[in-house]
């Protein structure tokens, strides 16, 4: 009996070890077989700042009227962020505090960057817009700005060459790093178009009405973070990707960089004052980081947070101003807690050598076709804006508007079939992947990049590029600002399109 179970030890083992072997040499194997691209290279970081506030006075940008602006509330600047992935790829990151991109601006910034640094691809420079409707003009023929004031071409070569040198610093200093990256959530976002009963639809309409039966469409509460070292294991850099334009305080006429200022600043504070950091503004065309519902509740909480430091706050609570200074901080203290929430999290796992992968596409997507009908109210409300000098002057940026829209259908006479040239970036970096797009993407196709991708993590960034919106078929349905002809220059195919793009170019990045 003791001699059978000794031999059953002896079987047990030898299977066990056998099993063992097998498992090692089919594991083995199998990593011998995937592409070496797989195990990755050196992470290289670099990372800078820079003041691009433009001189006084100037004009701000993302309204119908102009504005002129005599004091600037807060900076506004370009953060720079460098990643190489040794025998890989180089990749740029630029985020501004302004508007759009225009497409003349990144080609200045590319061009003088090529000067001074030859060997970089830079077709591989990313650059977003924050979208803060508190910056300089930078949208050339818009806007009829008086003399005397800084000129729109004048900022353009203030800025790219701000730019250009920062990019050179950031590469210049870049070292061996590592990255990490995570998700929290936070209440930013809040959908701005509003549906009544007759099915037509309004942005920033009022929700407090007899006959409001919702809010349009999808709204993303994620708020996601990249986080970068250096070789000394210091905090340099983060990338945050929220799903809301940096628009609380869009109707002022004066400089300020919005929410990312209150959001930068207190980081800094936290993390120390080398931090970079990049705002990321995912797919929110229809999306706002004010309230359209609750918004009474929401402001009680914020005045009992707040009235220790303002024993005075009911007497202000009139002045929109006042209480849009209470929100800023506000929406910025959710981000806040949101990252830090992230960074606790994800700081011990670190990567120093991640798949690094950058894909860029040119391709085309169909133009939003002009109807007859639009194309004669377009005529008659330019006529309208223009009807006397001191009209054309103030609505100088409208007028231009509906311009466009007469001009689209004059060129479909000969052109039945117009195409919108696009720029699109795929970049994995380990797990995550960032892809972009020019537009004020409406928040569902984002939904659907994030849903479909192959990837751990996926931030959609918008706003790399001139940006107009891009709606979808509901919204068109509903009609008014956003969704409109006068808003888009390509519509819902286009924009169905545009998610096969993205979707096809990050699972490119995935082929195991």
């Amino acid at each position: 009996m003791e001699k059978q179970t000794h031999i059953d030890f002896r079987v047990s083992n030898f299977k066990k070890n056998l099993f063992l072997a097998i498992s090692f040499f089919t594991v083995f194997t199998a990593f011998q077989l995937l592409p070496n691209s797989v195990f990755g290279q050196d992470l290289f970081v670099g990372a800078a700042a820079v003041d691009i506030t433009p001189k006084l006075p100037v004009a701000v940008d993302g309204q119908m009227t102009v504005r002129i602006a005599k004091v600037a509330e807060t900076p506004l600047t370009a953060n720079v962020i460098v990643l190489e992935s040794k025998g890989e790829t180089t990749t740029v990151l630029v985020s501004c505090d302004m508007v759009t991109i225009p497409t003349e601006l990144k080609e200045m910034i590319q061009n003088q960057v090529k000067k001074s640094l030859p060997g970089l691809d830079t077709k591989k420079i990313i650059i977003n817009a924050t979208h803060t409707h508190t910056g300089g003009v930078v949208r050339d023929n818009r806007y009829n700005i008086p003399e005397g004031v800084t000129q729109v071409k004048d900022y353009l070569k203030f800025v790219s060459d701000k730019v250009a040198k920062t990019i050179v610093t950031a590469y210049n200093k870049r070292e061996r790093g590592s990255v990490s990256w995570g998700i929290s959530h936070a209440k930013v976002a809040y959908n701005r178009r509003a549906v009544y009963e007759d099915g037509t639809a309004k942005m920033y309409g009022r929700t407090h009405e007899a006959n409001f039966i919702k809010v349009e469409g999808f709204e993303d509460q994620a708020i996601q973070s990249l986080f970068f070292w250096n070789q000394k294991g210091e905090f340099v850099a983060t990338c945050i990707n929220v799903p809301s334009p940096a628009q609380i305080v869009e109707n002022r006429s004066t400089v300020n960089a919005d929410y990312w200022h209150p959001v930068r600043e207190g980081l800094k504070e936290k993390y120390g004052q080398q931090l970079v950091v990049a705002g990321w503004i995912g797919a929110a065309g229809d999306q706002t980081p004010r309230p359209r519902y609750d918004e009474f509740a929401e402001w009680r909480m914020i005045a009992l947070r707040n009235e220790k430091k303002s024993p005075d706050f009911a007497e202000h609570y009139g002045d929109v101003n006042f209480r849009n200074e209470y929100h800023l901080n506000e929406i910025a203290g959710r981000i806040i807690r949101a990252v830090d929430e992230t960074y606790e999290t994800v700081k011990i796992d670190k990567h120093d050598a991640p798949v690094m992968k950058h894909e860029v596409n040119n391709i085309e997507l169909p133009m939003r076709l002009v109807t007859e009908t639009e194309y004669n109210h377009a005529l008659k409300m330019r006529a309208e804006d223009m009807k006397d000098l001191e009209s054309a002057q103030k609505f100088s940026r409208r007028i231009v508007w509906y311009s466009k829209v007469v001009d689209r259908y004059e060129i479909q006479k000969s052109n039945p079939q117009p195409m919108y040239p696009v720029e699109l970036h795929a970049l994995r970096i380990g797990d995550v992947v960032v892809c972009t797009n020019p537009f004020e993407l409406f928040t569902e196709y984002g939904i659907q990049m994030k849903a479909r991708s192959n990837a751990m993590q996926t931030f959609v960034l918008q706003l790399v590029g001139p940006g107009n919106y891009l709606p979808t078929k509901e919204a068109v349905r509903g009609g008014h600002y956003s969704a409109i002809v006068e808003s888009n220059e390509v519509g819902p195919e286009g924009g169905q399109i545009l998610v096969n793009w993205s979707v096809a170019m990050i699972n490119k990045l995935w082929p195991d």
